[in-house]
C-alpha cells in the first residue's frame, strides 16, 4: 500500500487514478464524509448507488459502480457497501465485506491504478490496522494508494 497525502477526487480528476474506492452504507444515502464529495463531484456514482435496494442488507460485501469520462480519461468510481447502517454507536463496518469488495475488486480490476481514503475507519469507526491487512492481503501486487486528506 502505497500512502499518500493529497485530495483523493482532485487527484482522480487529474488521472492519478483508474478507480477510486469508498465505504457506503446500505441505505443510499451518501450524506457524509466523503461519500458526500463524490456524491457532489461524481454525481454518476449517487446514481449507481440510487440504482440498488435501499436497505437491503444483502448489498453489504458488494459494490456499485459508474464509469465517468474525465479530461485525462476513464474513471471508475466504487460504491463498496461495507457497512448496514450510516449511524449509531459502536463499529459499523463489516471487516467481512471489506474483505469481500478488495478481493472482488483484484478480480475485477487487476492491472488498474486504485485509490482510497481509509475506507470504515473513519464515520463507520472501523480500525484502520484491521482494514489495512485486509486491503494489503487482497491487493498483492497491486498498485493501490491510501489517500489521506491533507
Amino acid at each position: 500500500m502505497k500512502c499518500i497525502k493529497g485530495d483523493l477526487i482532485q487527484l482522480a480528476l487529474e488521472g492519478q487514478f483508474d478507480l477510486i474506492i469508498h465505504g457506503c452504507n446500505c441505505f443510499c444515502t451518501m450524506g457524509a464524509g466523503i461519500a458526500k464529495q463524490i456524491r457532489t463531484h461524481f454525481p454518476q456514482a449517487w446514481e449507481a448507488d440510487l440504482a440498488t435496494v435501499s436497505g437491503d442488507r444483502s448489498k453489504l460485501g458488494s459494490y456499485s459502480k459508474a464509469c465517468i469520462n474525465t479530461p485525462p480519461g476513464p474513471l471508475y468510481v466504487i460504491n463498496a457497501y461495507t457497512q448496514y447502517h450510516y449511524s449509531g454507536d459502536g463499529v459499523l463496518v463489516d471487516y467481512d465485506a471489506v474483505t469481500k469488495i478488495f478481493v472482488k475488486l483484484k478480480k475485477q480490476f487487476s492491472g488498474n491504478r486504485m485509490g482510497y481514503p481509509k475506507i470504515g475507519a473513519g464515520l463507520a469507526g472501523g480500525d484502520w490496522n484491521i482494514i489495512r491487512e485486509i486491503i494489503d492481503g487482497a491487493l498483492v501486487n497491486e498498485v493501490h494508494t491510501l489517500v489521506e486528506l491533507e
